[in-house]
């Protein structure tokens, strides 16, 4: 499928319709797939403290990797920040402002200096690294940061969304790899 589309917002649109659109076996399946390739990477294997996400919205499901046995960063949405928290399997979850699940506000803060690897959850990405989110712009602001700049960072999209290129403000932060079903794709 050929997803043609003039703006950051018809091609999220586009690009969400196409995603809600499987049929659940196919985006468990796919969602599995991908968690075997992450959990191939040797960035992921050599990772202490990994911050993830819960899926949200048909996004990849990652919570095959969570009893792997690493510490593991949850953030939660916060003004216009976000707020990572350790969490475990079994830890309480909250609906946050954006009705997308959250650890609970008491839970652990996880520590910069701690985190070795972030998943980022995207709409789509492309062969530079960047990626298309929902425009509210939490890890951009986030990646810009000195302190987190230099932290790997793999975003996580179906392989339908993997585009050659996508539309590019200059606030975008590219990530240093892609992961789709179809494998992991390091670009720096």
């Amino acid at each position: 499928m050929i997803i043609q589309a003039t703006n950051k917002t018809e091609l999220r649109r586009l690009l969400l319709q196409k995603r809600q659109s499987m049929t659940l076996q196919e985006w468990q399946e796919k969602s599995d797939r991908i968690c075997f390739h992450l959990q191939s990477s040797s960035l992921f294997v050599q990772a202490k403290t990994v911050l993830s996400y819960f899926s949200f919205r048909w996004e990849p499901e990652l919570n095959a990797l969570f009893s792997i046995n690493k510490t593991w960063g949850l953030p939660r949405c916060v003004n216009k920040s976000l707020i990572w928290h350790s969490w475990n399997p079994g830890d309480d979850i909250q609906l946050g402002a954006y009705n997308i699940p959250e650890p609970h506000s008491r839970a652990p803060l996880i520590d910069v200096n701690e985190v070795d690897l972030i998943l980022v959850p995207a709409i789509a990405c492309d062969t530079q690294g960047y990626r298309l989110g929902y425009g509210g712009g939490f890890y951009d602001r986030l990646l810009s940061c000195p302190e987190w700049a230099s932290k790997p960072t793999i975003g996580i999209t179906f392989n339908f969304a993997y585009l050659h290129q996508l539309p590019v403000e200059a606030w975008d932060e590219p990530l240093h790899g892609v992961c789709t079903e179809n494998g992991l794709k390091i670009m720096r």
